[in-house]
């Protein structure tokens, strides 16, 4: 006995149930762990009115029952509550628990009373998923009849076709125009209810080539049915996809032809448009009464006007949200696409403020209004931020106007070629100087524009920009002959190539550095008048300089910028407002350009005054050539007194200012004889330092040799230290 009693203390003790055991007053006697882990109770919630309230016990319908009817103090009356009652106990904690409770009675030998058995199991876990199967069966349930029910009531005719080319699905409206019931009609093909053989064949082929090909089919046909309703309907047809994107059902809608076709046509266009919005990530979705002016908006555009998910929305918010300088453009778009005279189109993008982070946003929404009887009946919509993309879109503006202001106002000329085509798409202003014409009549690709270069150069530039196109930087020299004045030009080409996404080179750039010395006794001639230009051209050419003729001032300011030192006549004459703007700008822009004034010979004292105010340095009175020729001769010599060339020395100290200070040191060290090794030990780097600094030392001074560049320091008072060490400049 005393085995059995420990083998089911044991046994008690590890069932995953709670075991107590009651007497005849509701105490507690003895129990399992488990119980006193689930309730902790030592007398029963009956016998304790101040516990039954965190014992709530439940029917089978549902109903709170009393604490007599708990199964424990029915045990007691001698009651046998099996499978038992469920609970929904709260612990201690404050947690809630459903608990099932049974309870047994029994009567020990000789007693006159019962005592309860009481078993508590916890079932929260299938309690709970229970109420969420029986909540999600609701809701699927409460979905098949709001699915049935809105078929149920579309006047139209809806069905559905298997493989086999059955019915597996009809509306009531479809029941009736046949007089069948749905199990008499479910199965059936065409030739089972009798359609006439030309049409079952026709439509026969629609469901098959749907299967076959997934396409959507639209068609119109007369039939009479069994019912002796004869009209022509039209239907439409589409493919209903299975899990592994194969088609398994063919779903149609039939009708009457009435103005109602065009009606629901035009439904069918707007859902289709709010369904594709729907599935493209970052596009609000929203909904709009015309009727009522309700909105209904999805979270997505509720963030894009700085909204909370749960703020509501009207037209007052909707309005508050937009740019004050964008909701007129608004406001006169909506009114057109309710207009029943347009096409109910709605596209514009506008400014939205959010209402509660302040960001400034660009939307761009599109949408199309449903029309019934003339009237604006519903509107579906769908917005994007386009905040980014106009940034971007701002910024590349920014980086090509930074470009073109840079490249238009550099002495050196900068160039894009295409690949494939060899199309060059871009010059910069420095063009028209180095090749001495405009760029519009520049060669527009890479094959015309070879024949420019020299004879005895083609070969090496073709090479060059054949590695250029493989992917290399390359910097090559070569000349070019001017077209209109047979010119002999030195030029420096570093070329790079210009990849796409994809890493492909499909454009090539140059940068075009003119090494010609430029001859300083440059005369440039604004005049309206082409022969008179003509005329101060040959008078300038006559006394040794070089005469270049712009035929008005707007025309020469373009160009000035990238124009070599010289001298400026301007033709006063005809356009004596315009004429003395060139002074002006010259100076304000600081461009390098002296100029000089021309007038008639009855021009007064007050012209000359304005000239030099203008910035001109002399003012000079057309009239007899010969005395015009020694006066331009004298104003012209003082004038290229004024820009004269810089001496190779001033040249050698301009190309050394551009050395960064650590070149400097290495252009030091390489004038004093040291090698990379002893120029590395005395500046404390290493010697592969040493030799990429020295070779943009090389570079940066166009240096070919170490002889060469130090011909190039000692010009710029850079000399040997000898002995001492150290290397001084010479004063």
């Amino acid at each position: 006995m005393r085995d059995e009693r420990l083998l089911l203390a044991s046994v008690l003790q590890n069932l995953p149930l709670g075991v107590g055991v009651y007497d005849r007053d509701g105490n507690l006697t003895h129990s399992n762990q488990v119980l006193r882990d689930y309730t902790r109770l030592n007398q029963l919630p009956s016998r304790q009115p101040e516990e039954t309230r965190r014992w709530r016990g439940y029917d089978t319908r549902g109903r709170l029952i009393a604490p007599d009817d708990y199964p424990g103090a029915r045990a007691l009356r001698g009651e046998r509550v099996m499978p038992g009652i469920d609970f929904l106990h709260e612990g201690s904690d404050g947690v809630e628990r459903w608990l099932r409770v049974s309870a047994v009675p029994f009567r020990r030998e000789a007693a006159d009373s019962h005592e309860a058995i009481v078993v508590v199991q916890d079932i929260n876990d299938l309690k709970r998923a229970g109420e969420q199967i029986e909540a999600a069966a609701a809701r699927y349930a409460n979905q098949s009849r709001f699915l049935e029910a809105t078929l149920s009531s579309i006047p139209d005719y809806v069905y559905a076709f298997d493989a086999g080319r059955r019915f597996a699905y009809v509306n009531p409206a479809m029941l009736d125009l046949f007089g069948l019931t749905a199990e008499e009609m479910v199965g059936r093909t065409f030739r089972d209810l009798d359609y006439p053989p030309e049409l079952a064949r026709h439509l026969n082929a629609d469901i098959d080539r749907i299967f076959r090909d997934a396409v959507t089919v639209e068609d119109e046909v007369f039939f009479e049915s069994p019912t002796g309703h004869a009209a022509y309907f039209d239907y439409r047809w589409g493919p209903i996809r299975a899990d592994d994107g194969s088609v398994e059902l063919v779903v149609g809608v039939s009708r009457d032809t009435s103005e109602r076709r065009s009606l629901e046509e035009a439904s069918k266009r707007s859902e289709a448009r709010l369904r594709a919005a729907s599935e493209l990530v970052g596009l609000g979705v929203y909904a709009w009464d015309p009727v009522t002016g309700a909105l209904d908006w999805d979270e997505q555009l509720r963030r894009m006007w700085g909204l909370a998910p749960d703020d509501p929305v009207d037209t007052s918010v909707y309005e508050a949200g937009i740019h004050p300088e964008d909701l007129p453009r608004v406001r006169a778009a909506t009114a057109a696409c309710v207009d029943p005279a347009g096409d109910g189109r709605y596209k514009i993008e506008y400014r939205v403020i959010g209402r509660h982070d302040g960001v400034t946003r660009h939307i761009a929404t599109s949408g199309r209004t449903e029309f019934r009887d003339g009237r604006a009946i519903g509107f579906i919509g769908a917005a994007i931020d386009v905040s980014e993309r106009r940034r971007n879109e701002a910024a590349v503006r920014a980086s090509e106007a930074q470009f073109r202001s840079f490249a238009d106002n550099s002495s050196n000329l900068l160039w894009i070629g295409e690949t494939a085509s060899g199309a060059i798409v871009y010059r910069s202003a420095a063009f028209a100087r180095i090749w001495g014409m405009p760029r519009e009549e520049a060669p527009d690709n890479l094959d015309t524009w070879i024949a420019g270069v020299h004879s005895d150069d083609r070969a090496g530039v073709l090479r060059a920009l054949e590695s250029v196109k493989a992917g290399e930087v390359t910097q090559f020299e070569y000349r070019i002959v001017r077209p209109h004045d047979d010119g002999i030009r030195w030029l420096r080409d570093t070329s790079f190539p210009i990849r796409d996404d994809q890493g492909a080179v499909t454009r090539i750039g140059g940068i075009v550095e003119d090494l010609t010395r430029e001859d300083s006794r440059q005369v440039y001639i604004v005049s309206t008048r082409e022969a008179e230009a003509r005329r101060l051209a040959g008078l300038v050419r006559m006394g040794g300089a070089h005469a270049r003729i712009f035929d008005s001032p707007p025309a020469f300011l373009d160009i000035a910028p990238v124009l070599a030192a010289g001298c400026v006549l301007v033709d006063l004459r005809r356009e004596r407002d315009a004429g003395l703007s060139i002074p002006r700008e010259l100076k304000a822009r600081s461009i390098a350009l002296l100029t000089i004034a021309l007038d008639d010979a009855t021009a007064g004292t007050d012209a000359a005054v304005a000239a030099m105010k203008a910035g001109a340095i002399d003012f000079l009175l057309l009239g007899d050539d010969a005395v015009l020729r020694d006066k331009l001769g004298t104003i012209l010599a003082e004038c290229f007194a004024s820009v004269r060339p810089a001496t190779r020395n001033e040249e050698a100290s301009a190309h050394i200012a551009r050395l960064t200070p650590r070149e400097r040191d290495v252009l030091v060290g390489l004038v004093d004889g040291g090698t990379n090794k002893i120029i590395a030990q005395q500046l404390g780097i290493s010697p592969r330092t040493v030799e990429l600094h020295r070779s943009q030392v090389m570079s940066k001074l166009g240096a070919g040799s170490l002889t060469e560049l130090g011909q190039i320091a000692l010009a710029a008072g850079i000399a040997p230290s000898g002995a001492s060490g150290k290397t001084r400049k010479h004063p």
